[in-house]
């Protein structure tokens, strides 16, 4: 069974990193405290919980959303940041809201990122050194980082660790 992904443009490719172009999606998110594998954790269950039905949608009755991929956290001002990107066809008017009051639904725009893909775990050093490799790649080509890196994991857990499908994503300054 085939799991949904954002759709994006590549603007540039050379292997393993793109420059990408992706189109405004909307994303249930969260934001969690702790270090990256307790924060990983308790943000999946959390938006898990929330597409597999806690929530409320029309007429007071729950629904479920299909599971996307991928799913990111990143750095925030107080821990990190959690977020599922929605199904294509939902659009904010069109989601359940969130039972949980910690999660939230937004709108995110039109936007380019950087890219490297990476398998193996998301370790702390595996994020550190693939981050570093895109920062370098990016300067090289004189594209201008606007935002934090994104850590995002495209495999349910029992994933063994080399055909696994990690990405770091950093926005960079548009067109």
């Amino acid at each position: 069974m085939a799991i949904e992904e954002p759709a994006y443009q590549v603007l540039a490719s050379e292997a393993p990193f793109e420059h990408r172009r992706y189109p405004g999606f909307v994303v249930a998110e969260t934001i969690l405290s702790g270090d990256f594998d307790s924060a990983s954790q308790t943000g999946f269950r959390r938006i898990a919980a929330y597409i597999f039905g806690d929530n409320t949608a029309d007429a007071g009755n729950s629904r479920k959303i299909s599971m996307t991929a991928p799913v990111t956290l990143s750095p925030a001002e107080s821990g990190w940041k959690m977020h599922f990107v929605m199904p294509r066809q939902e659009k904010l008017d069109t989601l359940p809201r969130p039972n949980n009051t910690q999660i939230t639904l937004r709108k995110v725009g039109e936007h380019d990122v950087v890219a490297v893909r990476f398998s193996g775990w998301t370790t702390a050093a595996s994020i550190r050194e693939n981050t570093q490799k895109l920062q370098q790649w990016a300067s090289a080509r004189q594209l201008m980082l606007t935002g934090s890196p994104q850590i995002a994991r495209y495999n349910d857990p029992f994933t063994l660790p080399w055909r696994r499908r990690n990405e770091i994503l950093i926005e960079v300054s548009g067109k």
